[in-house]
């Protein structure tokens, strides 16, 4: 038997060029704060007051949760959007901390990726390079050699908080406003890790970020690993919105137990409901597992979950409340696909979070009469 040295180590960035990473700073570009006008940044409702990219606020009017306030810091489903006509797109990044998950993806945990072109046309182009070891990174999306005019969006890393962000152009720039939304108000998802965007290769195939491309809204994600559980304080903080096109809810996941979940879905909704009359709110039961194929037990606690779900809305719509709805997630996989479009029995691959957003895609659009 032969005896492995470090000789046999491999190291891929030394064998392909496309694998490499840039680590010296570009001082010759103009580097700007997306903070600042023409930009515009979608997915942090309180930033305009705060200044700060958090998912909530930074002292809500009720104590969050601990877990729920720190992962608030994620930032999950944000996107920064312009015009420019610069040869060159760089950004430098300082983050919170350094990617430390063993189940996705540096680039999915602490990086950004970038699409070219008009709201509901757009594109995929790059993804930051970084060392995945480090706090702070600058990258490069293109460099194209010439100037061309191009409407970019970029999202922001969804397991991992962002202290400072700084956009590269060429010195002779021009940024101009982005392209206006075919709806002006927002999509709020309130769920879990999935609706997080765990455990998504890049930002962009986390599945709030796959329908905010075929439906040209903003989409405010609100999902909290492991911590969003229906609490009562987090709704309330949630229905400070104040101009949501509409509410999802999909946080059955997190839920210990049954009765934990129809104690607390009734009374989320009721406090949407109490802020916002009208918007509609649909409730998403969640996606198929691998395991429960061979766990019996598993299966019917779903299909219990599922039920109490279901006719939780039923209820509503009996008590008058039509404009809340219900969506089966166990089949937003299809029949044959949990096995293989996750990463472990649970949390999607870009494959899983696809067949999600095709699969939702339709009754969002419905209710958004779009």
């Amino acid at each position: 038997m032969s005896k492995h040295t470090s000789s046999n180590s491999i190291d891929p960035s030394t064998l392909d060029p496309n694998m490499t990473i840039k680590t010296e700073r570009d001082d010759s570009m103009k580097w700007l704060s997306p903070l600042e006008q023409p930009f515009h940044i979608a997915g942090f409702y309180w930033l305009p007051e705060e200044r700060k990219y958090r998912r909530l606020p930074l002292a809500p009017s009720d104590t969050l949760p601990p877990s729920v306030d720190v992962l608030a810091n994620c930032t999950a489903g944000g996107q920064i959007r312009f015009r420019t006509n610069s040869s060159r797109l760089s950004i430098r990044v300082k983050l919170g901390g350094p990617s430390n998950m063993y189940h996705m993806p540096a680039t999915g945990q602490c990086g950004f990726d970038c699409y070219l072109g008009e709201p509901g046309d757009l594109h995929y182009l790059s993804t930051t390079r970084f060392d995945h070891t480090m706090t702070e990174y600058e990258a490069s999306f293109y460099d194209w050699k010439e100037k061309r005019l191009h409407h970019v969006t970029l999202n922001f890393p969804l397991y991992q908080s962002v202290d400072e962000l700084w956009i590269g152009v060429d010195q002779d720039a021009t940024i101009g406003e982005a392209a206006a939304y075919a709806n002006d108000k927002p999509v709020v998802i309130y769920g879990t890790s999935i609706t997080q965007g765990g455990c998504a290769s890049r930002p962009g195939m986390a599945y709030p970020n796959l329908l905010s491309r075929k439906l040209p809204c903003e989409f405010i994600n609100l999902g909290f690993s492991g911590s969003g559980r229906g609490e009562p304080e987090v709704a309330r903080t949630i229905a400070g919105i104040r101009n949501p096109a509409m509410f999802v809810i999909d946080y059955e996941a997190n839920v210990p137990s049954v009765e934990h979940l129809a104690t607390t879905l009734p009374v989320f909704i009721h406090i949407l409901r109490e802020r916002h009359p009208e918007v509609p709110i649909l409730v998403v039961s969640r996606i198929a597992s691998a395991m429960e194929r061979f766990d019996p037990e598993l299966r019917q606690l779903l299909i219990d979950r599922k039920n109490v779900q279901r006719t939780t809305v039923e209820r509503f719509r009996k008590e008058g409340d039509e404009n809340v709805h219900f969506f089966d997630g166990s089949t937003m996989l299809g029949e044959d696909y949990p096995e293989e479009c996750t990463v472990d029995g649970l949390h999607p691959t870009d494959l899983g979070f696809l067949l999600m957003s095709r699969s939702i895609e339709p009754k969002i659009r419905e209710l958004l009469q779009m």
